[in-house]
């Protein structure tokens, strides 16, 4: 590549590297985006197969509260991008949007593909330029400026001004974010939070009989309880653990629980919409003849996989007991013993820590170097907010990059 003139690297076309490179664009810079993959946006991509959930319509204290303990950090940044704005923002690339029963927000058509294409298309009228198949291997030497790459063609060096990392983290490695930055950076005495799966399923020891019967079967109208926290919506059975929005919702909290006590045990109400007195007058009632499992049909509707929950976890004798039974259908415990892998989850949390760079985004070690998305230290329930962080980081850190550059070109005061 042609590299002469001063120019900004963007390295990582998801998200929030794209909308690092269109804030540096609408500022007048030179931008040269870098992906090791052959296309970008394919983690964006794979998301909207799902609908594309864009943002959510939460009014903004109880939407930024969703990024728990960085709330207060990431406040500022959806102050000035926030859910409105996200809409705003795909309604100038032709992309309509609605707010679905649930509260979240997607594009009309339910797809990604148009929006990306949309935005990739006014990218390269803004003068954006892109290099595929070029993936970051560091920097040239200790101290210097220039980015290493490996392309299809060999080794490539380049210069920029001034340089945005946005290499998500390390979920869904097929797509790009595979977490082969943290080593990079670690080598520049940049301190990295582990990386961790987020979003993300468990393991549990079901019984062969439990798993072989009712693995890939949802567990629709629960509730879940841990450790004062609270949540009703749906999750799936798998073969060896449990996983869906359901779980995914409370995953942070299972994964520290996990990690300080060598497991968690959260509580599955299997009729929220039920009291407990209520349960206990349906089972009191005569059965006569039925098989319990008749019984809890015919009662309190409850058959297939949630049944089968409470003959997997409820012993044998406690299940003649009406009153026993009652409070295993409003607290059903299911342990969960590990998250699943990182590379299977959503998302992740870890990387580099806010407290590393200052309110541009910089990294305070390195000026010159601005991080934005994934790779950051937060995380945030699905639903909306990942995105959301994404795009507002990734503005940020474009701005950030803009403010830096016009700052070193003024002349100083006392020159």
């Amino acid at each position: 590549m042609s590299a002469s003139a001063p120019f900004v690297a963007v390295i990582g076309g998801g998200p929030a590297g794209l909308m690092a490179a269109e804030t540096l664009a609408q500022a007048g810079h030179a931008v040269e985006v870098f992906d090791a993959m052959p296309s970008v946006g394919r983690k964006f991509l794979l998301a909207g197969k799902g609908g594309l959930n864009l943002t959510h319509s939460e009014s903004f204290d109880p939407f930024t509260a969703r990024y728990a303990e960085r709330a207060d950090t990431l406040r500022p940044l959806l102050q000035a991008f926030d859910n409105e704005a996200l809409r705003t923002w795909a309604a100038a690339l032709g992309v309509s949007t609605f707010v679905g029963s649930s509260g979240r927000v997607f594009p009309t058509d339910l797809k990604a593909a148009p929006l990306l294409r949309a935005w990739l298309h006014r990218l390269r009228e803004q003068g954006v330029r892109f290099h595929m198949r070029h993936r970051w291997q560091g920097w040239a030497g200790e101290g210097a400026r220039s980015l290493r790459f490996l392309a299809p063609a060999g080794e490539v060096l380049v210069q920029p001004a001034a340089t945005v990392l946005a290499l998500g983290g390390a979920s869904w490695p097929q797509l790009g974010s595979d977490g082969a930055w943290v080593p990079l950076l670690a080598a520049q005495g940049v301190g990295v939070a582990p990386l961790r799966p987020s979003n993300c399923g468990f393991d549990v020891a079901w019984s062969e009989h439990f798993s072989s019967r009712h693995a890939g079967q949802p567990l629709k109208g629960v509730a879940l309880h841990f450790e004062g926290w609270q949540q009703a919506g749906e999750c799936v059975v798998t073969a060896g653990g449990v996983e869906g929005s359901l779980v995914y919702a409370a995953s942070a909290r299972l994964r520290e629980a996990i990690a300080r006590d060598g497991s968690a045990t959260f509580q599955l109400d299997l009729l929220p919409q039920r009291t407990l007195a209520w349960v206990q007058a349906e089972l009191a009632h005569p059965r006569g003849p039925r098989s319990l499992s008749t019984h809890l049909k015919t009662r309190l509707k409850l058959e297939g996989v949630k049944a089968g929950l409470l003959w997997e976890t409820v012993p044998k004798a406690d299940q003649a007991d009406p009153a026993k039974l009652a409070a295993a259908i409003k607290a059903l415990p299911v342990r969960v013993q590990a998250p699943r892998p990182i590379a299977e989850a959503i998302s992740t949390a870890g990387g580099v820590p806010f407290e590393a760079l200052d309110a541009g985004l910089m990294l305070r070690q390195r000026p010159g170097l601005f991080c934005a998305g994934e790779m950051l230290d937060w995380e945030a329930p699905t639903g909306g907010y990942l995105l959301t962080a994404c795009f507002a980081s990734g503005r940020a850190a474009g701005q950030g990059a803009a403010a830096w550059l016009v700052a070193r070109r003024r002349p100083r005061a006392d020159a």
